[in-house]
């Protein structure tokens, strides 16, 4: 399940998106526009700087801006971003310690092809795609 950080992140980056003009824009502003807690919103856009999503300023005419256009975000990583593996099952997460049943499990390839279902959902959408 997609908690609402990775939600609330899609938001923030759509809501940067909309009102793209050159200059940055106050988390106050998306804050009020998309009716979420400004607080919440600090913890969200930290890590999408940090993951080299955005880009901030602090000061006067500070605030946040993409770092790309948004034809260049995939919302798969955004979402892996917040909230880590798409995988929904540790299996397919873990190469390092590949379980030892791989070769024998039934449900491997059910649990590979609804992988690949969501991963190539979430990578086959442009952030663009949602303007």
């Amino acid at each position: 399940m997609i908690s609402t950080r990775g939600r609330y992140a899609l938001r923030v980056m759509l809501d940067l998106a909309e009102n793209e003009n050159g200059k940055y824009i106050p988390l106050k502003d998306i804050a009020a526009r998309q009716e979420l807690s400004k607080k919440y919103l600090e913890i969200i856009v930290k890590d999408l700087v940090k993951g080299g999503l955005l880009t901030g300023a602090s000061g006067k005419g500070g605030g946040y801006k993409l770092c790309r256009r948004p034809e260049e975000y995939t919302l798969g990583e955004i979402i892996e971003l917040m909230e880590g593996t798409l995988a929904s099952v540790a299996c397919l997460v873990d190469k390092e310690h590949e379980c030892p049943r791989k070769d024998i499990c039934k449900t491997l390839p059910l649990w590979t092809k609804y992988h690949n279902l969501v991963h190539d959902f979430f990578y086959g959408q442009k952030l663009s795609d949602l303007l």
